[in-house]
C-alpha cells in the first residue's frame, strides 16, 4: 500500500498543502463512484525524473471522462504540466502520480448536474505494487469466483472509480486465500485480467492476452509489452483465452502501471512452467525497466522530463 503523504497536492489549478487539500463529506465521488483517474510512473533515470508515457495518461483520462460525460476544466497541457509540477514542487526523484477527476459537492442524486469536476493531482513514492520479491521471483495467483464488469453494464474501457469496487472483491478473495493477487473471467467463462492488471501468457514462444473485447482495461503498460513484444520478433496475438490455458502455460506474466511487469509462478497452485521467470518474461522485463536505467532506447518517445514544466514556467513567469 502507498503510505507516504506529499507535502504538496495539486488541486483545481493550484498547489495546496497536503492537509488543504480536501473535500466535503457528501461528495459525489463519495457516495456514487463518480470519479476517473490515471495512475502514471515517474522513473529516476540518467536524464533525470522522466515521465513514462504522460501523454497516453492524460489522453486516457480525458476518453475516460468523456464516456462519462465530465467535463474537465482544464486542458491537457495543463493537466500535464501539473503532473509535473506535482513531482518538482515535492522534489521526488522517483514518483507514483495519482491525477483523479470528480464530482464534488453537487448535490446528491444519481445524475449529477452539468458542471465541470473537480480535479486533483498527487504525486508520492510508491515501490513495486506486487513487491520488489515478486518482480524478480514472481508471484502466486488464483482465479477468483468474481467475473469482470459485463459490457453492457459498465465501460470497462473507462478508469473510473466506481469500476474498481469490482477489483477490490477480485483482490480481497485473492488476498483472504492466501494469493498475491486474483485473476477475474469475463461474462462469457473466458480469462479476463487481473485485479489491477493485464494479463499475457506464454505456450511455445507465442503470446497470448486476452483482447479488449474481454471486458479489460486498454493498458499503457500493455501496450508497451506488446510493441516490445512485436519489435523483438515475438509472435503476440490478442485472442480469448480459456482458463485451462493458464495452467499449461510456459510462462504467464501481469503488467500495469502500479505492477509494471510482473512474472506469475503459480496459479491456482499450480506452477507456471519451471516456477520462475521465464525467459520471454525476462526479456520483456529488461527492455521495459532498460527505458528507465539507459539500456534501452527511447525509439517511442516515451519518456518526458520533469524539468521541462520549469522552463515552461520560467517562461510564464518572464
Amino acid at each position: 500500500m502507498a503510505t507516504n503523504t506529499p507535502e504538496l497536492i495539486w488541486f483545481n489549478g493550484e498547489l495546496k498543502p497536503w492537509q488543504e487539500a480536501q473535500v466535503h463529506v457528501l461528495t459525489h465521488a463519495i457516495h456514487y463512484g463518480s470519479s476517473v483517474f490515471e495512475g502514471i510512473r515517474v522513473y529516476d533515470t540518467p536524464n533525470g525524473p522522466q515521465v513514462f508515457r504522460l501523454k497516453e495518461h492524460v489522453q486516457r483520462l480525458f476518453d475516460s471522462a468523456k464516456i462519462y460525460r465530465m467535463d474537465i476544466p482544464f486542458d491537457q497541457q495543463t493537466i500535464s504540466n501539473a503532473c509535473k509540477s506535482a513531482v518538482s514542487s515535492n522534489q521526488l526523484k522517483s514518483a507514483y502520480l495519482r491525477p483523479v477527476a470528480f464530482y464534488g459537492n453537487v448535490g446528491l442524486g444519481l445524475t449529477p448536474p452539468r458542471v465541470p469536476v473537480e480535479v486533483a493531482i498527487a504525486a508520492f513514492e510508491w515501490g513495486a505494487y506486487l513487491g520488489e520479491d515478486g518482480l524478480e521471483n514472481g508471484v502466486d495467483v488464483c482465479v477468483t469466483s468474481w467475473n469482470r464488469l459485463a459490457p453492457n453494464t459498465m465501460p470497462t474501457g473507462a478508469k473510473a472509480g466506481g469500476n474498481y469496487l469490482s477489483s477490490q472483491l477480485i483482490s480481497m478473495e485473492a488476498k483472504r486465500h492466501g494469493y498475491h493477487e486474483g485473476i477475474a473471467m469475463d461474462v462469457n467463462g473466458m480469462i479476463s485480467e487481473g485485479a489491477g492488471e493485464n494479463l499475457f501468457v506464454i505456450r511455445n514462444n507465442v503470446i497470448y492476452t486476452p483482447p479488449l473485447s474481454g471486458c479489460i482495461l486498454p493498458g499503457i503498460t500493455r501496450d508497451t509489452v506488446i510493441t516490445f513484444a512485436k519489435s523483438s520478433g515475438y509472435e503476440i496475438r490478442e485472442e480469448l483465452i480459456a482458463r485451462e490455458s493458464l495452467y499449461l502455460a510456459d510462462e504467464i506474466f501481469m503488467t500495469g502501471t502500479a505492477a509494471e511487469v510482473v512474472p506469475v509462478r503459480s496459479v491456482d497452485q499450480i506452477q507456471v512452467g519451471s516456477g520462475k521467470k521465464g525467459p520471454i518474461t525476462g526479456s520483456i522485463q529488461k527492455a521495459f525497466f532498460g527505458l528507465f536505467n539507459g539500456t534501452t532506447n527511447d525509439d517511442w518517445g516515451w519518456l518526458e522530463s520533469v524539468s521541462t514544466i520549469k522552463a515552461v514556467q520560467e517562461v510564464t513567469n518572464a
